[in-house]
């Protein structure tokens, strides 16, 4: 393949930018606030499930309660009128007396038990209405913070993009300045190559690679003519040969 010197340095103007646009690419990945938002999310999600388990337990508690205290109302009435029974001396039957007092002290135990379940209900409700109140606080904080950091992410990724359309309309003005069949060449290397498909020569090293080239090498580019397309013998990366190749004048073509 053959390019003027001129167009064949361009690849080194373009491959940086193509390199800078891979550094910004791989920036944007990399953020920080990427992860820790993904995170957060996660710790919020993650709260909102312990909240509805905290909330439903405090809905069943209650209801629990509910049931406990109308226990409690109907054995406390029932008591309340056999003890108005006995008191009003309209029993006079002895046994009946007796039936009747049995009765009422039966009712006083089954209150006093029954009032201690209500008691341990409104403990146990009491408890976890500081846990719903301390998770939706802990999910509160959490989803200020996830919004604080994906505010700063999408600050972060603007700027990124608005670096990266800037160098890709710089890229697109050097590419024109490349050969169709040359800039065709170097896109299919820079996909094989990690993104580096042209690399100058300098000082007889290869900066693609980082190799030194032989002395057999070196003749052979010398001996090329300068509108010659050279590729790399190691890396395969186009070679392009610059004043500090160490070739001394380039061959005439």
């Amino acid at each position: 393949m053959k390019a003027e010197p001129a167009a064949q340095a361009r690849l080194l103007d373009l491959q940086e930018l193509d390199s800078q646009l891979h550094r910004l690419d791989h920036r944007l990945r990399s953020l920080p606030e990427i992860v820790e938002a993904a995170e957060l999310k996660e710790r919020a999600d993650a709260l909102d499930a312990e909240l509805i388990t905290a909330q439903t337990r405090v809905s069943d508690v209650a209801r629990h309660q509910r049931k406990a205290e109308s226990d409690v109302d109907q054995v406390r009435t029932r008591a309340e009128r056999d003890t108005k029974r006995l008191e009003s001396g309209q029993i006079t039957n002895a046994k009946d007396l007796q039936n009747l007092q049995s009765e009422i002290e039966s009712l006083g135990r089954r209150q006093a038990e029954l009032e201690e379940v209500v008691l341990e209900v409104m403990e146990q409700a009491e408890a976890l209405n500081a846990e719903v109140s301390r998770l939706a606080e802990e999910r509160e904080a959490a989803v200020a913070k996830f919004t604080e950091v994906t505010a700063r992410r999408d600050t972060a990724a603007a700027e990124i993009q608005w670096d990266r359309t800037r160098l890709t309309q710089d890229r697109q003005r050097v590419a024109e300045d490349i050969p169709a069949d040359l800039l065709g060449l170097y896109d299919k290397l820079r996909a094989q190559y990690d993104g580096v498909a042209a690399a100058p020569l300098r000082y007889g090293r290869c900066n693609g690679c980082k190799l030194a080239l032989s002395t057999v090498e070196l003749n052979e580019i010398r001996a090329t003519p300068a509108d010659e397309v050279v590729r790399c013998e190691d890396c395969r990366r186009i070679l392009v040969r610059t004043e500090e190749s160490g070739l001394g004048t380039p061959a005439a073509e």
